[in-house]
């Protein structure tokens, strides 16, 4: 028995629509497998070279003192200030829910450490990655700094250094190192949050 005109149709509807959803399915597989591979290789490879300023992001404090991921961050820019990578450290974040600032605290930790007040720039108001990287911008243009290296976490440097470049900054990426006692079981959660939040702030929707 032949099929009505409509029938066919409708037939014909369904298979452009299965046709599009799989379509669709299959590019967004290809984006996220794009900016996985992006965040894997910002994450492994340390960009550090002669810069004006070390920019430190900022991650949780408790009462005045840096968490364990903050304080790796800290260190590891401490370190590329005590073998001449550049002369300014910027710490950046805002409150973390006390009276504390992570850009505070970020410069009072690197002080105790022997770095010269003079030689950090705090910045206390920005409450997330955004917010942070167009702070840089404001912070670099002010003091006529050209070029920056950004330290963060490694599955964090990709989305920064995409921000910052959008903004027009020179800027080099440097991992802090990964502890062994980092917790692995939130490497996915973290990759995951990565990729959502850069594929939103390409889409304008953060």
């Amino acid at each position: 028995m032949k099929r009505s005109t409509g029938e066919n149709r409708r037939s014909r509807a369904l298979i452009f629509l299965l046709v599009l959803f799989l379509a669709l399915v299959a590019a967004g597989a290809g984006w996220f497998r794009w900016v996985y591979l992006q965040i894997e290789r910002y994450a492994n490879q340390d960009q550090a070279a002669r810069s004006d300023a070390i920019c430190v992001f900022g991650a949780a404090e408790y009462d005045g003192r840096p968490s364990p991921v903050f304080r790796a961050r800290l260190d590891h820019a401490l370190e590329l200030y005590q073998s001449g990578i550049a002369p300014l450290i910027i710490t950046l974040g805002g409150a973390g829910g006390d009276e504390y600032s992570e850009g505070s605290v970020g410069r009072e930790y690197l002080m105790s450490r022997g770095v010269p007040e003079q030689a950090i720039i705090a910045e206390t108001e920005s409450r997330n990655t955004e917010e942070s990287a167009r702070r840089v911008a404001v912070i670099a243009r002010a003091n006529g700094l050209r070029r920056l290296v950004i330290v963060s976490d490694g599955t964090h440097l990709f989305r920064i250094h995409a921000i910052c470049a959008a903004d027009g900054l020179d800027v080099l990426t440097s991992p802090r190192p990964q502890a062994v006692t980092d917790d692995k079981s939130l490497e996915t959660e973290r990759l995951a949050h990565e990729i959502l939040s850069y594929t939103f702030w390409r889409l304008h929707l953060h």
